[in-house]
């Protein structure tokens, strides 16, 4: 039996034990996941197409682990103007295997699956006390990305303590300095690292998956 689910807005035909890497779900390592549009599924009974999905058809899974894509690079150069441009980029993605294709409104074998639907609202991540964080952890700042972070700690600016206590003067200083390009102003780098060490989530969903794994993703 095979089935064509849609999750992420891609269609996968999918068959038991298959294995697969789809859009990142909110979901944890090993948590059994419910795909709940299936688009069709096919069998000894033949072929069953959705209207646009098939009624009481599911497909569970269970989640192998999160990892992302190969880099995607886009250059960009303009002739004659002296400008161009390159950003890599490397999606996230979430690996899951194909535990079973079910039909006629039936549940998953484990009873702690958890439905993924497509409109599913990310899940609120609890506030941690400022002490069980790593006020280090610079990236956890919305806009500080590997190469910003390296020039941040290279100018002795190392957690986010010395973020928080920038006034105006010092922001206009380290834009100059380390050439940051109005990011700080732009991003509330400031903000940021108040409400960080008040024990507020990252404000990038990202960072708040790598805040609730322990790991730098």
């Amino acid at each position: 039996m095979f089935a064509v689910i849609k999750t992420g807005g891609k269609q996968y035909r999918v068959n038991q034990n298959d294995v697969l890497r789809v859009e990142k779900l909110d979901a944890k390592v090993g948590e059994v996941i419910v795909f709940p549009e299936i688009l069709a599924v096919g069998g000894d009974a033949g072929l069953t197409f959705g209207t646009p999905t098939v009624a009481g058809a599911s497909v569970a899974a269970e989640v192998v682990e999160h990892d992302r894509d190969d880099k995607v690079i886009a250059f960009k150069k303009r002739r004659r103007q002296n400008s161009k441009r390159k950003r890599g980029h490397r999606q996230h993605q979430t690996v899951v295997r194909i535990s079973e294709i079910l039909t006629g409104g039936a549940k998953p074998s484990k009873a702690a699956a958890k439905a993924v639907e497509a409109d599913e609202a990310p899940a609120a991540v609890a506030a941690v006390p400022a002490g069980e964080l790593d006020v280090s952890n610079l990236s956890l700042i919305s806009g500080i990305g590997p190469a910003i972070e390296k020039k941040l700690r290279a100018a002795g600016i190392v957690s986010w303590n010395e973020i928080a206590a920038w006034t105006d003067e010092d922001v206009a200083k380290w834009d100059e300095e380390l050439a940051l390009r109005g990011r700080a102003t732009r991003e509330e780098w400031v903000t940021q690292a108040k409400e960080l060490l008040a024990g507020k989530p990252p404000r990038a969903k990202v960072d708040q998956a790598e805040l609730a794994s322990g790991k730098d993703l």
